[in-house]
Order: C-alpha cells, then sequence, then structure tokens
C-alpha cells in the first residue's frame, strides 16, 4: 500500500482522506441502526454518552470520561489541568461524572432493564448468590446500572415513543393465517393503532416538555429531598428524551452506601418546570466497571 491509501504520511490531504474514510465507515456500520439524516450524528453521540466542545466547559476530564476514551495520559505530556487531573486519579474519588439519563413521564412503565438495576441495588452486591437469577455466569452480578449501547437505546427510546410499530398480522403469522380470524384481526389491529397513536401524542407532548425545561445548566432535583442530582449539559437528542447530565454517582447508585440508591419510583424537576418526571441513567456501552469506592473503574474486574 502507498502512504497516501493509508493516510499516515506528512501531507495533510492524506490525513484528510483518512479521516473522510473513517467517517464514510462510521456511517456505513450505523445505517443498519439509525436512518441517514441531518443530526444524526448528535443523535448517535449523546445516545452513547459522548460529551464535546462547550459541553466541557468547567468540568475536569475525569467528570467528562475523557480516561475511559483514551484522551488522557498518567505517564506523559503537559496540559492545563494535568496537576489535577492526576491528583484525582491517584489519590481522589470521582463523584460526578457526564452520562445519559432518558427522561420519563412517571406514569410510563418501568423498562425491565431498570427494573432489574433496581432490585440490584435494593438488594445489594453481597445478597445475591450464585444460584440467584440476577446471576450472570461465574458469581458474577450485573452491573448496578445497564449498560446500553447507542443503538441500543435508540430502540428502547423508540418504543417508549411508540415508534416502533406492530408487525401486521400477515408478516407475524405468515400467509397462511386463517381467514376466518380476519374480523378479529381487524378489532385487534384498530384497537393497537389507536394505543400506538396515543403513544406517540403522549411522547411528543413529552419530548416539547422536556425540551423546555432541559437547557444546559438546569438542575436536576430529586423531589424526595430536594437536593440537587444532577445537572444537565446538553439538550434532549431531536427526537428523544435522552439529555447528557453531569449526575452525582451516589444518586444512581455507582458510589457510595446503600441509603443514596437508585430507585425506580424516583420523581424529579428539571430546571424551572414544575411537573414530576423519572429519569433512566444507564452506563454507555463503553465504560469500564465502576469501583463503587472510587468511582474510577474497577481494576479487579476490568
Amino acid at each position: 500500500d502507498t502512504s497516501d491509501e493509508k493516510g499516515n504520511n506528512d501531507n495533510g490531504g492524506d490525513d484528510i482522506d483518512a479521516h473522510e474514510r473513517r467517517r464514510r465507515d462510521f456511517e456505513t456500520m450505523m445505517s443498519g441502526y439509525f436512518p441517514p439524516s441531518n443530526g444524526t450524528y448528535g443523535v448517535i453521540r449523546k445516545l452513547a454518552g459522548v460529551a464535546e466542545g462547550s459541553e466541557l466547559t468547567g468540568k475536569t476530564a475525569l467528570e467528562c470520561n475523557q480516561e475511559f476514551l483514551n484522551a488522557v495520559s498518567f505517564s506523559k505530556g503537559c496540559y492545563l489541568g494535568q496537576e489535577l487531573t492526576a491528583r484525582a486519579h491517584h489519590t481522589g474519588a470521582i463523584r460526578k461524572r457526564v452520562m445519559p439519563i432518558i427522561v420519563v413521564d412517571v406514569n410510563t412503565e418501568i423498562p425491565r432493564p431498570w427494573m432489574m438495576a433496581h432490585m440490584i441495588q435494593e438488594m445489594g452486591p453481597d445478597a445475591i448468590g450464585p444460584d440467584s437469577f440476577l446471576d450472570v455466569g461465574d458469581g458474577d452480578v450485573p452491573p448496578p446500572l445497564p449498560k446500553i449501547s447507542a443503538p441500543g437505546a435508540g430502540g428502547i427510546v423508540a418504543m417508549l415513543m411508540g415508534s416502533v410499530l406492530p408487525l401486521p398480522k400477515e408478516d407475524a403469522e405468515g400467509e397462511g393465517a386463517e381467514q376466518s380470524d380476519s374480523s378479529a384481526t381487524v378489532t385487534a389491529t384498530a384497537e393497537g393503532s389507536e394505543k400506538v397513536a396515543k403513544l406517540q401524542k403522549d411522547g411528543e407532548i413529552l419530548m416539547d416538555e422536556v425540551a423546555a425545561v432541559a437547557v444546559p445548566g438546569a438542575k436536576i432535583v430529586d423531589k424526595k429531598d430536594g437536593k440537587t442530582i444532577g445537572k444537565v449539559i446538553s439538550a434532549p437528542a431531536p427526537g428523544t428524551t435522552v439529555i447528557l447530565a453531569q449526575m452525582r454517582l451516589d444518586r444512581v447508585g455507582l458510589l457510595g452506601g446503600d441509603d443514596q440508591q437508585w430507585s425506580r419510583t424516583n420523581r424529579i424537576l428539571i430546571g424551572d418546570g414544575t411537573k414530576e418526571l423519572r429519569y433512566l441513567p444507564y452506563m454507555p456501552l463503553w465504560w469500564p466497571d465502576i469501583d463503587p469506592e472510587s468511582g474510577k473503574e474497577n481494576i479487579e474486574k476490568g
């Protein structure tokens, strides 16, 4: 291969070509999960829990998960804030991190991954033995919060918003479906369509409500004790209620004692809003396991 094909020589044009190839490869990889359209990158980035640009302002590199992205070196270099970053990494605890949360209505049925997370946090890892139904093999216990990829988070949001429609009967049962069931099918389809339409309408209303209050800098307050548990750093991803927020790790169950665990029945207020909402935090798939004592990567499990 020639150097310009690899894009690794000193010619700036080759670097641009290499960057363009990576962009196209990424677009191709994600095309099976997200339709191509303006703003798709922003949606995927927020679903993946990656902060950038002005969203990083006023925060340490570790609070923005830069060490998980291999964006920080602890053995070389000299950069602004290096001493604070190194000290926090080697001796301190990380008490806040930027992470994605899905905002839902308090009447929304909680998806199974968060029901499991609630049970894990409520029972505690020491109470979950090898014979427990929560055991995932080799004595391992699932993390205290769901670990979800960007496509996975997108699928969950789509279902919550009513964007994933049920299969037509001919697709679900095959062409050999009995004609005698046709009248029942029409009735069931009509009822299902009404439910989907209501879900979609409610989803659109919720998206508008969240977009109005979840502006960068807005505080996230737990109604249980009136304490601020996080701060919005990025508006909702278009077409979703997923926001990036700098969250206290103890209030999502990733740090500290049992008294500060995340609950599936939580109620929050965002910014100047007066409507009670619920938040579903999740760990991006690229995060390592988090040490509950330090808020850093759990080296023993990593």
